[in-house]
């Protein structure tokens, strides 16, 4: 058996087709990804960390759950994110990887993927903070300084501390850990 690559624009050719209207699967490293069921502690975090960023976080639009187009073989699915503008800049496009300036994956089941193919993708794509909320360590964990295929700093936060927000290298508030973890 083969298994076939397909890259972003193919992916998006069959979404717009309808040939994909399953909303549990994205595309990770040119390969259809069935994403996890999420469990109450995952949606309570990540409904905290909406909360926060969106009153924290002033001409930027924060996402939730939508896709990020990072070429050629990658459109993920984060948890939260930040692009640049507001939401009608986007009303015909999915923000590309250059737009994306934090995302974050809450983290309990998919650990190991979240460190290891989409925090490679996210390198890749050069955005340039990634948090992992990590439900089963307690923690926040933030990569910094993309690079080809990976991140060259990354940074644990645990509870007591605060995790600064940066938005184009500047610190616009900081977020307590043990706010995110249910």
């Amino acid at each position: 058996m083969s298994t076939y690559r397909m890259t972003v624009d193919e992916y998006e050719r069959l979404v717009n087709a309808g040939a994909l209207d399953d909303p549990s699967i994205e595309l990770i490293d040119g390969y259809l990804v069935r994403k996890m069921g999420k469990k109450p502690p995952h949606v309570w975090s990540a409904d905290s960390l909406m909360d926060t960023l969106k009153s924290m976080v002033k001409g930027c639009w924060c996402r939730k759950e939508a896709p990020i187009r990072i070429p050629e073989f990658d459109e993920p699915e984060p948890d939260a994110s930040i692009v640049r503008g507001s939401r009608d800049d986007y009303r015909d496009r999915i923000p590309g990887a250059g737009d994306v300036l934090l995302l974050a994956e809450i983290s309990e089941n998919t650990l190991d993927r979240d460190r290891g193919e989409k925090r490679r993708a996210y390198a890749r794509g050069k955005i340039p903070y990634y948090w992992i909320v990590n439900l089963v360590d307690r923690q926040v964990e933030v990569y910094s300084g993309p690079a080809y295929d990976d991140y060259a700093s990354v940074q644990i936060f645990r509870s007591g501390d605060g995790v600064p927000v940066l938005i184009d290298g500047v610190e616009i508030g900081r977020i307590g850990v043990a706010s995110l973890l249910p």
